[in-house]
């Protein structure tokens, strides 16, 4: 079954997905999962005799989002939370201060927290493998009771009448990911960390956030040491 009818196969599936409209992140998942199947055919199992996966591409994304909030944005947001929704006030500002994902927040246990990090067990990340977060000092009152007593949809009704309040329609819980992010290179951690602390898989994950590195650049011709005499007259 597996060969150039595979190929064919994939390469009509790619074309209707494009044609419902899926985002090129979804598509590319999908056409991962065939290309890995044909990548082993042919290293491991000697069922074909070319790596036809190789034929099918993956067009980088062109739907990143690129929202990040300031420091005064998030204390704008926090505050606007509804009155009585204390809970989930405290989750959103966690995720500002650690980046982690809904889900990530809603299954935090007691145990989760050890010597004032957040250590994330494979079972509970997206990418199935122990995360690390050191929690800032904002940070420990905000997990002093878990689990957080709360839902997905209490937090989500919350979430949106907070950006509501703000005049920030376009906001997504997701975005305050991507602050966490923007808040680490403002605070001059080098990409790697970011990361580590976002637990993406390879920096190319990360890179959607290389332009925020950029304003660090020019320092490092500062750093270089001198070998020529300003002084000097040249002949």
């Amino acid at each position: 079954m597996l060969g150039q009818e595979t190929l064919n196969a994939a390469r009509r599936m790619i074309k209707e997905m494009r044609g419902a409209r899926l985002s090129q992140s979804t598509i590319n998942n999908r056409v991962q999962v065939v290309k890995r199947v044909l990548g082993l055919a042919f290293k491991e199992w000697d069922w074909i005799d070319q790596p036809l996966g190789a034929k099918l591409s993956k067009p980088a994304p062109k739907n990143e989002r690129h929202v990040y909030l300031t420091a005064d944005e998030i204390r704008e947001l926090v505050t606007a939370v509804p009155k009585g929704k204390e809970i989930e006030r405290k989750v959103i500002l966690l995720a500002c201060l650690t980046g982690l994902r809904k889900g990530e927040l809603l299954s935090l246990e007691r145990s989760n927290l050890q010597a004032g990090r957040i250590v994330l067990r494979p079972g509970q990340t997206k990418s199935g493998k122990a995360r690390v977060i050191p929690l800032p000092e904002d940070g420990h009152a905000l997990v002093e009771q878990l689990p957080f007593d709360t839902s997905e949809q209490r937090l989500r009704s919350a979430f949106e009448k907070a950006r509501a309040a703000v005049g920030r329609p376009d906001l997504r819980f997701h975005d305050l990911r991507h602050t966490y992010a923007s808040l680490l290179a403002e605070a001059g951690e080098v990409m790697t960390t970011v990361q580590a602390l976002l637990g993406h898989s390879s920096l190319v994950v990360t890179s959607r956030y290389a332009h925020m590195f950029d304003s660090r650049l020019d320092q490092v011709a500062g750093k270089l040491p001198r070998f020529c005499d300003q002084n000097a007259t040249t002949h």
